[in-house]
């Protein structure tokens, strides 16, 4: 018989493009609650770009700076927990006493929640403790209208963390929980400001029942039942979410001029900002040795961040797209140009 308080929480760490998910992450990972945690990290498209934070131990395990592990999704969720046991019962690993699950920004969660609550195999050894989800406090409101990825992240939550509140106005804010509220009316609501949250009061290890969220979460339950049962395959393109949503990487060779790339991404984001859904690089600067990473959702670019060294002899600059409705291509060609501009003007 399994002990139920034996069983290692998983805690679900889920919410849109942009939202914070990762800046919420690295706050709680200080937290002395999670010191001996194990960290899953699930990145939409070819490139994840977070990994540079880390130290590698070996090909999909990383130390985080906390002390924690971090294992790649290369595969499906079941493997990558199984694997991670399997490690942690072999001592290769830490034994670690919690688990996070960092979905990428246009997961459903749905497919997650079902798998971690009906393999036999994985409730031999895990129980899901929570699932967390941040709305982004500026683009809440369209992404939930647009997007009904964004719906369901909030619908099943057991918490919900209303991030980047110090960027908007009271009433902007009271407006984003009210419509949050009528979508989840059961979630325990805190609002997050300048990415840090009760870590304590986030990671409380309830137990995740559906029954008591809206009746939409059963029924996606369901049909994710359903579609197990038919044991459905089929190849999707990692770097395509939708006929409409895609990633892509920009790497470009040369040093970029700060200047050029600024006013280029600027006027990228002013022009396509709505279209824009996420953007997030690491740049190789002309006149700094370290590289510079880049994290902007929509409209807004985060003040950039400079690290203290290369992950990697590979210098050149790479940064990820994720776009709605918009071609590439062009992106590519436009920042060629305004490269080009910033190496003649130098």
């Amino acid at each position: 018989m399994v002990v139920y308080s034996r069983l290692i929480p998983i805690f679900v760490v889920t919410g849109f493009l942009g939202s914070g998910k990762t800046t919420l992450l690295n706050h709680m990972l200080r937290h002395p609650s999670l010191k001996d945690a194990a960290v899953l990290i699930n990145e939409f498209g070819a490139v994840g770009l977070d990994h540079f934070l880390v130290k590698k131990m070996d090909e999909n395990t990383v130390l985080l700076a906390s002390g924690c592990l971090c294992c790649t999704i290369r595969d499906d969720l079941k493997s990558a927990i199984l694997e991670l046991n399997s490690k942690r019962e072999r001592g290769e690993v830490p034994r670690y006493k919690r688990m996070v699950v960092e979905t990428t920004g246009l997961a459903d969660p749905t497919p997650i929640l079902f798998t971690l609550m009906s393999d036999p195999v994985l409730r031999n050894h895990y129980r899901l403790g929570g699932v967390i989800t941040t709305v982004d406090a500026v683009n809440g409101l369209h992404q939930l209208d647009r997007h009904a990825e964004s719906v369901r992240q909030a619908t099943v939550a057991d918490r919900i963390v209303i991030t980047k509140s110090d960027l908007v106005e009271t009433s902007q804010l009271a407006a984003l929980k009210a419509h949050l509220m009528r979508i989840n009316p059961a979630a325990d609501y805190m609002i997050g400001r300048f990415g840090k949250i009760d870590v304590r009061r986030v990671l409380r290890a309830d137990v995740y029942d559906p029954s008591k969220k809206a009746a939409e979460v059963k029924h996606w339950l369901d049909l994710e039942a359903i579609k197990t049962a038919r044991d459905h395959k089929h190849i999707h393109d990692v770097n395509r979410h939708d006929e409409h949503i895609r990633s892509f990487v920009v790497t470009v060779e040369r040093p970029l001029d700060w200047t050029a790339f600024g006013i280029w991404l600027t006027m990228l984001l002013h022009k396509h900002g709505q279209n824009v859904l996420r953007v997030k690089g690491i740049l190789n600067v002309k006149g700094i040795d370290a590289p510079v990473i880049v994290n902007g959702v929509q409209h807004i670019v985060h003040p950039p961040l400079h690290l203290a060294a290369w992950p990697d002899d590979d210098r050149r600059s790479r940064i990820v797209f994720i776009v709605d409705d918009m071609d590439g291509t062009l992106i590519e060609r436009s920042l060629a140009a305004f490269n080009r501009v910033g190496a003649a003007a130098a």
